[in-house]
Parts: C-alpha cells; structure tokens; sequence
C-alpha cells in the first residue's frame, strides 16, 4: 500500500465548502500533541490531563496568538478505542472554508501528514477494527441515496455478512478436521460415516451458491438499475422522462427528432435508485447527427439493465416498432403505449405479441394519466425482491472469490462421493480457506486494497 506507517494524519473529515460545522480529524501516536498547537482549551490542560471522550470547549489557532479565534470543542479518543485504533483528536469547528484551511496548515507545520484517501479507514482495518467486508459496506453507506442501500450497508457495516462468512469458515474447518482424522487414525471407530463429511460439503456449498445468488439484487440495490426509454421518433419518451423525474430535464417539441443525444439522470423510487436514460427515436435518419444518435441509442439499450419501451398507441404501427420491441429480448422490458388521451389507432395486441411476456400499461404521459401505475410497475419488475437486503454481496470482487470457494466445494464434494482419498478431498477443502482470507483482508492482496481504499474520500 501506498501510506506510509508511523505518521500522524491529518483531514477535514466534514464535505468542503462552507457550512456550519467542519470536523478536523487527527491520527497517530502524536495526534494529541499536535491538536494542542491548533486548539487551545478554555481551561489551559497539560497533555497528561487532557480527558478522554469528552468535549473540551476552546478556540482555534497556536497559542501566543490569536489566529482566528475560532470557537471549538475537541474530543480525544486514546488508542485503541477509536476509530482507527490510533489516538485520535477530533476538532469541531465553524464551517469556513478559512478557518479550516488553516486549522489543517498548522497542523501540518505541527508535524501532521496530509492524510490520503481513505487512510484512516485503511488504518482501522490494518489495527483490528474492521474487516475488509466492512470496510466495503462503510463506503457504500457513505454513498447510499437510498433508505435501503444505508440499510443495507449499515447492516454489513455492523457484521452481518462477515457473521455469514465466519460460519462458512467453521463449516470447512469443521469438514476438514473430520476428514483429516479419518487420514490420521484410518483404525480407530470416529463416528465418521462415508456419506456424513460430503453430505456437510453440499450444504457449504448451497449456502455459497445462495450468497452468489444475491449479487445481482445486490449490485441493483447498490449501484442503481440502468432503464434506457427507447421507442421511435415522437412518442414521448423525453415527456415521460420528465414526468418521471418531475422536472423539466429534457426539451420537449412537436418536432420529431429532437432529441438526438442522451440524458441521464438519477430516479430514487422507494427501495431503489434507478438510472433514467432518455435517448434518440429510433428510425430512418434525416442527417448524420440524428444517425449517430440513433447508434448511441442502440448501445445504451443493448447495455441497460432494462428497458421502457415507448410506443405511440395514436398512430399506425411500424416496423421500426417491431425492431425496438424484438431489441434484446432477453433483457426485462414494460411496454408503454403512451398518449391515452387520443383516439387509439395502434394494433395494440400485435404490439404485445412481439415481446411477449412484457408487462404493457396505457399511459399519457402529458396528462399524467396512469403514472401511478407505471411507476409501481417499474418498481416491481426491477427492484431488488423485498426481504433479501440483510445479507448480500454487492460487489464484483466478492462475487468472484465466492465462485472460487464454491468451486472448490465442489470438487471436494465429488471426489469424496466418488470414492478418491481423503488426502486429495482434504486439499480441495484447504483451498478454500485462504480464499475467505481473501473476503476478509485477512490475507492481502495489495492491488485489491489500494482499489477498495482509493475509493474513499479524504478525512474517512
């Protein structure tokens, strides 16, 4: 890893900008030292006498002078019982961008170290504190936007995933000692039946293949759900993104083809973020502009989570409707026959028949008419299914050394059914044990930890 061991860092843990309160944070073996040459408490204190967990009233700048005069409190936290294991001072100022400029300058003229990204996390996982799961599940919080991705992380953040892990591990170690008995003491009767150790093995390896099972839920939740509005020039697509957002975000016009890039924007609805994605009509182009928005719209589509298709139900089909609707048809689609408030003209039910199995709902978005309805549709074909939030994987990396151990589970279980020795079931069964290590941070892999930490922001 990239932070050097020994120094005592320092951040503003609090967003920049102005505000009215701005934290700045201190670890290390001198962080209390240092904070006594930005802070001066009301009461003058010795560094020996300066109380733990409590807030000590007192104002910003070195002493012998007045810098800023800044009102504060300052809490020291001793080591180990604090955020990073380290000592830790925190300083809780006013919110200027000023006074907390300086407040950090003097500290490292204190002796301090600008602290890196994440490095105070990082230094709460290398002392104990936290394990890389948790690690993880603390920058998803800090990203959640919304209420069930914070449930979500806050839940991983306390152990629950970890929880899981850790009675994986007890499992394999419990399997692997029973087998390497058997190896050891081949003439003793241990109560070990031929069927017992691999029947054990299945079991691990449905509960890691369940955990697998939740990555695609859990990115959702996570990430946030890509939905691209496709459908043909004109039928309303940029109205009902609008309506859907409830801004004015894209330009509406009765000309066809207005729209001839994409806009993104961000859509919290109840348990889910969703990506809208308001594109191009697809059609014959009249210019190469309109043409090159078209082949973007393609590709977006082709790589959404899903897609709103748009038809107009006051116009004869065509069959650019039918190339949209047989787009890929393995991804989830709804199907929006838009402008209820005219006379319908569309063959409605061969409009369905091309995508079949798509959920399909009459709407108008200028009038609003039946938005309730889609909306709760939309939340039911892609949010995440309600009851799975307390322990998932959410990240691609996790997902991938899950795959690994159940692999490996697998062999295990196979070789041992399939009457091969101990010995080799027993080294399968040992390879899925530095793997966990992997999960946790147990075992370090320093490529992985300078992604996972680089991630975070300054000050956490």
């Amino acid at each position: 890893m990239r932070y050097p061991n020994g120094d005592t860092i320092i951040a503003v843990a609090t967003p920049p900008g102005r505000g009215g309160l701005a934290v700045i944070r201190l670890s290390g073996r001198k962080a209390l030292s240092i904070a006594m040459k930005i802070f001066r408490p009301s009461a003058p204190r010795k560094l020996r006498d300066f109380p733990v967990r409590r807030m000590i009233f007192g104002k910003i700048g070195p002493s012998g002078r007045e810098a800023f005069g800044d009102s504060a409190f300052a809490v020291h936290f001793r080591a180990p019982r604090s955020y990073t294991g380290e000592d830790v001072v925190e300083i809780f100022c006013h919110g200027s961008p000023v006074v907390v400029e300086e407040a950090v300058r003097l500290g490292i003229k204190a002796g301090a170290r600008s602290a890196e990204a994440g490095e105070f996390t990082f230094r709460a996982f290398a002392g104990g504190r936290m394990d890389l799961l948790q690690a993880e599940a603390l920058n998803d919080l800090i990203g959640a936007e919304t209420p069930a991705q914070a449930r979500l992380a806050s839940r991983q953040l306390a152990g629950s995933l970890s929880g899981r892990i850790a009675s994986i591990r007890r499992g394999l170690i419990d399997a692997l000692a029973r087998i390497e008995a058997a190896i050891e003491f081949p003439d003793d009767d241990i109560g070990l039946k031929p069927e017992s150790p691999a029947d054990g093995l299945a079991a691990l390896s449905a509960d890691v293949a369940a955990l697998v099972g939740t990555y695609e839920a859990g990115r959702s939740l996570v990430e946030g759900v890509t939905l691209v509005l496709a459908g043909g020039r004109n039928t309303g697509k940029s109205t009902l993104f609008n309506a859907l957002l409830g801004e004015e975000r894209a330009i509406v016009t009765p000309q066809p083809g207005t729209t001839r890039d994409f806009i993104r924007e961000k859509w919290a609805a109840d348990r889910t973020l969703f990506h809208l994605v308001d594109t191009a009509g697809w059609g014959r182009p009249s210019s190469p502009a309109e043409k090159s928005g078209i082949e973007k719209s393609r590709d977006l589509a082709s790589g959404a989570d899903g897609l709103l298709i748009v038809l107009d139900r006051s116009r004869k089909e065509t069959r650019d409707d039918f190339d949209i609707l047989t787009f890929c048809p393995e991804k989830k689609a709804v199907l929006i026959f838009n402008k209820s408030d005219l006379p319908a003209i569309a063959d409605i039910e061969s409009l369905k028949a091309a995508r079949p199995g798509a959920p399909a709902l009459e709407i108008s978005a200028l009038c609003g008419s039946n938005l309730e309805k889609l909306r709760e549709t939309i939340l039911s074909v892609f949010s995440a299914p309600e009851g799975l939030e307390e322990e998932m994987i959410l990240h691609g990396r996790q997902k991938a050394v899950f795959q690994d151990i159940g692999d490996a589970l697998g062999r295990a279980e196979a070789l041992l059914r399939s009457g091969h020795s101990e010995d080799i079931v027993a080294e399968e069964i040992r390879q899925t044990l530095p793997l966990i290590g992997r999960l946790t941070g147990e075992i370090r892999d320093d490529e992985i930890l300078e992604d996972i930490f680089s991630r975070f922001c300054v000050g956490k």
